[in-house]
């Protein structure tokens, strides 16, 4: 039995049949699935540590704390941040976006400043930089990408000015599975004093994650993709600046004291945590990190390279196809692929692909303006994580080959 072989049996449905015929899941860059240690933590937690965080003096409550803040600790390690103050929990990538859209605009936008997102960004990359643009009167500017999906490095520099405050792109794109120059980014932009925010939800599944290294300024996450449980996630944030920005929301938890003449705040990371939070579904992310940790095994990464040309070979050799994000080198991008088929509906593609056993996505990828980018309505996309296997990326390529025969035929 292979290591990957062996590392399947942990995820409990990849074991499951669809249409009578075995699962292919390949729509991990949405959701990955989840192995059997994060389901027992999640149930452990849900069967005996159900008790609110902080407040109670109780054994359970006491014990329902340890578990969150070890996760706390467990995260900083991974991210290889300097403070676990610096540790914020989220409901998600989303959230954590959001709550620098308001927490950081607060703090240090004012009318006139300029933020920059890449023209690859998922929506939550977007959005909630428009509304903060839209409440300060600032200016939201487009960094935009080539053909190939590759970021326009030479033209960042023209981007930035002394009003720039703060440049906003994945690690990673979803879309395009093409591994952006981050640290290459972060430096020119802190050349001239704006800050950075790594969206980093492909990022934690498919890089080494270290904050320190990347010198970023915000790093975010959602666990449902690296293996943890749905609702949970994660901002990375310099302390520094998390203490001068003002709290994403009021409540229970992020306060120090409240009195009718005024209220404090409690120190980091509470003063962004307001309300119950995830009990039962923070601490998984300590047992999907040490699953992601495995997946790193050599034998591991060797079979997901061997997919990666596998189909990147495949795609690129279809007349019928076009890919985007189209490599320069191979390392520069996961096994990711999103493309369209010469005369076939990409959701058409997805259905019978679907009916065949293999679980795709179509559609915007919530990534419309990249769709108007290539001048097209929707994708096809196919994401493999490390527990996919070279003979699920063959029988991908023949039952693409058998819908699009359909389709045409």
């Amino acid at each position: 039995m292979t290591q990957v072989e062996k590392i399947r049996q942990e995820f409990p449905e990849l074991g499951e049949r669809v249409y009578g015929k075995p699962l292919v899941y390949l729509d991990n860059a949405a959701t990955s699935q989840r192995p059997r240690s994060v389901i027992a933590k999640w149930t452990e937690m849900s069967e005996k540590y159900n008790a609110n965080l902080h407040r109670a003096v109780h054994r359970i409550a006491d014990l329902a704390t340890t578990e969150y803040e070890t996760t706390r600790d467990a995260v900083r390690a991974y991210l290889n941040a300097e403070f676990r103050e610096e540790i914020v929990f989220t409901s998600g990538a989303t959230a954590s976006i959001n709550l620098v859209a308001y927490s950081f605009g607060e703090a240090f936008i004012r009318e006139g400043d300029e933020i920059v997102v890449s023209e690859a960004e998922h929506h939550s990359d977007i959005v909630p930089w428009q509304l903060l643009c839209q409440r300060k009167r600032a200016t939201l500017r487009v960094l935009p990408v080539d053909e190939d999906g590759h970021l326009r490095m030479d033209l960042l520099p023209g981007l930035l000015s002394p009003r720039t405050k703060l440049l906003c792109v994945a690690h990673i794109s979803n879309v395009l599975g093409l591994i952006n120059p981050v640290k290459e980014i972060v430096k020119i932009c802190h050349s001239v004093g704006c800050k950075v925010l790594v969206d980093g939800a492909q990022g934690i599944v498919h890089e080494r994650v270290d904050v320190r290294d990347l010198d970023c300024d915000f790093y975010a996450f959602s666990g449902h993709k690296v293996y943890a449980a749905p609702g949970t996630g994660v901002l990375y944030g310099r302390r520094e600046l998390l203490e001068r920005m003002p709290p994403f929301m009021g409540g229970g938890e992020m306060i120090g004291t409240v009195r009718w003449s005024g209220t404090t705040w409690a120190p980091l990371p509470q003063k962004f945590e307001a309300g119950t939070q995830n009990i039962a579904g923070t601490p998984t992310l300590r047992p999907a990190l040490e699953m992601a940790e495995l997946l790193r095994d050599p034998a591991v990464e060797a079979e997901s390279e061997k997919i990666k040309d596998l189909i990147l070979n495949k795609l690129q050799s279809n007349p019928r196809i076009r890919l985007y994000g189209v490599p320069t080198t191979p390392d520069e991008k996961i096994p990711l692929f999103s493309f369209s088929v010469e005369h076939c509906h990409h959701e058409d593609l997805a259905l019978i692909l679907d009916k065949m056993g293999v679980a795709v996505r179509s559609g915007q990828m919530c990534a419309e303006p990249l769709m108007d980018r290539f001048g097209v309505t929707g994708m096809l996309r196919v994401s493999f994580a490390p527990y996919n296997t070279v003979q699920e990326a063959e029988y991908l390529i023949a039952s693409l080959d058998r819908a699009i025969n359909m389709l045409e035929g």
